[in-house]
């Protein structure tokens, strides 16, 4: 079992990851092919070097542009030499995903649409190489998991494409809201951009957790040294792990909240199989979380139905007169309780079947996984005349990389 851990004291970049992992035993070609695939063979060369950081040994990762007239390249562009590349599903959706985390975060602290986002820096060719290869470094170890300490802030300016920009950067700070990562910060921490938009866009996506590990039974290290001049070693260490996943995570807290939740209930044997219908569907349609149906023996014999709604507190009152203005029910239960919910967020895959809505769910290990939309798969099964069973094998099999619609919610 293969567990990463990547301490990241001094600095959290995409060029210290890539050393660190060469450095760890990963071939150059688990690099070099990808890019090559990608279409960009004569655009690099990857100069490495052992050197040394404060009298700590490690490697360092450079990229040369070899372009001869290097493109400009924006969101779109990128897009479609990922999805013509020949690579595993899994790299393309590693890859995607670092550079759609960046994309949003410049959507964000720009105010413009996604489509409309010019990478400047994060299209050179040099933020390429490191993305890619990182990732491709990822998918040649295929760890269980990957935890990453928590990133240092920096502080300062930094000149950019975008004029000068206070330190931490706005992607940085957009990234670290969004995924909910800590940045360090204090006295102690070295002037100068120490965390970039790429290093941190690679973990919030390959991470499945932040912090340290419980335990430490290290089998190697690699070592990457930054090309900052700081006041102590400036080194990113990739340690291999080999303990229990269990041991792994401190606290599995930022993957499952608590949520307080209103149970509402009433008993009911006086109304129509329609008036109950009818009741449920006004109950969904004003905020219930959920609605289910159960059937009880109430007084003198007679047959009821039990029907139970889940409510957030602050929709409950509203709730209650959807109660009494769509049933005969001239009372109903109510009772606080808690439930722990997992991290999800909502969006869609090309599949074989065109557009389907998806819902990707973070377990407790930190794993993804995808859920087709039912309603989706209905509507597919009744349009093709295939089987329910046949739809949905066909779409998880066929689907492509997960585009997020919204941000994760608990």
């Amino acid at each position: 079992m293969k567990n990463l851990f990547i301490d990241c004291p001094t600095g959290l970049a995409g060029d210290m990851l890539l050393a660190a992992f060469l450095d760890l035993g990963v071939p150059k070609e688990v690099i070099d092919i990808p890019l090559s695939t990608m279409g960009l063979r004569q655009s690099y060369s990857i100069k490495v070097k052992e050197t040394k950081s404060y009298g700590l040994r490690g490697l360092r990762a450079v990229v040369e542009n070899t372009e001869l007239d290097s493109p400009f390249r924006c969101w779109k562009d990128i897009k479609e030499m990922i999805n013509q590349a020949s690579w595993s599903y899994s790299l393309k959706k590693r890859v995607y995903e670092v550079f759609n985390t960046l994309a949003e975060a410049e959507s964000k602290v720009h105010g413009h649409s996604i489509e409309e986002v010019h990478f400047h820096e994060l299209g050179a060719i040099d933020a390429l190489v490191d993305i890619v290869g990182v990732c491709s470094a990822v998918e040649h170890l295929s760890p269980e998991r990957i935890i990453c300490n928590f990133p240092p802030a920096g502080h300062g300016r930094v000149n950019t494409s975008h004029g000068l920009l206070p330190l931490p950067v706005p992607a940085v700070l957009e990234i670290a809201r969004k995924y909910q990562i800590s940045l360090v910060g204090g006295e102690d921490i070295s002037e100068g951009e120490l965390t970039t938009p790429t290093g941190i866009a690679l973990m919030a996506v390959l991470a499945n957790t932040f912090g340290k590990p419980s335990f430490w039974d290290v089998q190697s290290v690699g070592i990457g040294i930054g090309t900052r001049d700081l006041n102590c070693p400036n080194i990113l260490r990739i340690c291999d792990l080999n303990s229990p996943i269990s041991d792994q995570i401190s606290s599995s807290s930022e993957l499952i909240k608590p949520q307080e939740i209103i149970i509402q209930e009433a008993w009911i044997d006086d109304a129509t199989a329609e008036d109950l219908a009818f009741l449920v569907t006004s109950l969904r349609a004003k905020g219930a979380i959920d609605v289910a149906t159960s059937q009880v023996i109430m007084k003198k014999g007679r047959q009821g139905v039990n029907i139970s709604a889940l409510v957030r507190p602050e929709k409950a009152e509203r709730l209650r007169l959807a109660w009494y203005l769509n049933s005969t029910t001239l009372g109903v239960r109510e009772r606080s309780e808690q439930r722990w919910v997992l991290k999800r967020r909502n969006g869609f895959c090309i599949t074989s079947y065109g557009k389907v809505r998806f819902k990707q769910v973070q377990m407790p290990d930190g794993k993804l996984l995808l859920k087709p939309e039912h309603d989706d798969l209905v509507k597919i099964s009744s349009e093709t005349g295939n089987f329910l069973g046949e739809v949905r094998g066909e779409v998880i099999l066929s689907s492509k990389t997960f585009v997020p619609e919204e941000e994760w919610y608990w």
